[in-house]
């Protein structure tokens, strides 16, 4: 006699009512170590495969990381591929679209008054692909009349994801704003909701830079004190042991007083980060970061195996990294 399943037929609503055995609460019987309720219990079904490095291959992956995870108030110009010749009435595709790492109500892409899209990467979903939900969101965005607000109610359809997009040899020229104010342009604001969003916005977001002498460092102050954080592309083992290599040489510091102090990790990469001493600010730190660059290109390209000094300050680094995606 054939085994009973685990996981049920649909209800009405078209959610799985639940094993017997198993709580929604409790881990879904299928692995993926979701909760049941969040899993093959959810209205829908299952949600999609987790991609954990969902920027891979796009240009400028680690400032869109950034972007999406670290930067309060900034924007980029995207160009697309182009879309086959019968698409080109449903798709507009040479329509401007502008990465925004934050739109207004963490809103995920909003069409403008003059056609022109803006993309939001700072959003509440995320159905386990983030680039198949900034994908979707572009699409749906690319059908819409001006002055349209896309919403992404639920988990997108099977389609292509930003890496199908967005053309392979773009740019992805990062401006970083002092403030939010770039949302009014032409918008309209009759009940005074974009005024408010905007001050309540300007007064949370904090002090940034990008630093121009490498790719994907910010300098900020968060707290009254100061940082710079370097999203960086390697494979997270390769990194933190060429940061070891550095530490154990005290060859880790940012300029004189920069402090290695961790890293947080998020969508499949690590960034490092340096607290400065207080006063320091943005404007001196390009020569000192592309000499740390240096360093760390030197410690990259060395292949030997690790010191016992060396495996020492590697399990302190190790020990000091945060996973927020």
């Amino acid at each position: 006699m054939g085994k009973k399943s685990r996981v049920k037929q649909r209800d009405e609503h078209g959610a799985r009512t639940p094993p017997d055995d198993v709580s929604p609460r409790q881990p879904c019987p299928c692995g993926s170590g979701r909760r049941y309720k969040h899993c093959h219990g959810r209205v829908g079904g299952p949600p999609a495969p987790f991609v954990s490095r969902p920027f891979d291959r796009l240009p400028g992956e680690c400032d869109w990381v950034a972007l999406r995870e670290i930067v309060p108030a900034a924007t980029a110009t995207l160009t697309l591929q182009d879309a086959p010749e019968q698409q080109q009435a449903t798709h507009p595709v040479t329509r401007e679209v502008t990465v925004c790492s934050l739109l207004p109500m963490a809103m995920p892409a909003v069409v403008r008054a003059d056609g022109s899209i803006w993309l939001g990467l700072q959003v509440h979903a995320n159905h386990g692909d983030v680039s198949r939900d900034l994908a979707h969101t572009l699409e749906l965005a690319l059908a819409a009349e001006p002055g349209s607000q896309i919403t992404l109610p639920g988990p997108p359809p099977p389609g292509p994801r930003l890496q199908d997009l967005v053309a392979p040899d773009s740019a992805f020229a990062v401006t970083v704003h002092d403030g939010f104010d770039f949302w009014l342009g032409d918008a309209d604001d009759p009940d005074g909701q974009l005024a408010a969003a905007l001050k309540t916005a300007n007064e949370r977001a904090a002090p940034t830079r990008r630093l121009e002498s490498v790719e994907a460092a910010y300098w900020t102050r968060v707290g009254g004190r100061e940082f710079v954080r370097w999203v960086r592309p390697e494979d997270e083992s390769v990194l933190v042991n060429a940061l070891a290599r550095l530490h154990a040489a005290g060859d880790d510091r940012l300029g004189e007083a920069g402090r290695l102090i961790g890293m947080f990790r998020a969508h499949g990469v690590l960034t490092p980060v340096w607290e400065l001493p207080d006063g320091t600010g943005p404007d001196r730190l390009d020569d000192a970061l592309a000499a740390l660059a240096t360093r760390v290109d030197e410690a990259l390209a060395d292949g030997s195996a690790l010191t016992a000094e060396q495996r020492v300050a590697r399990n302190g680094l190790a020990n000091r990294q945060l996973t927020i995606r």
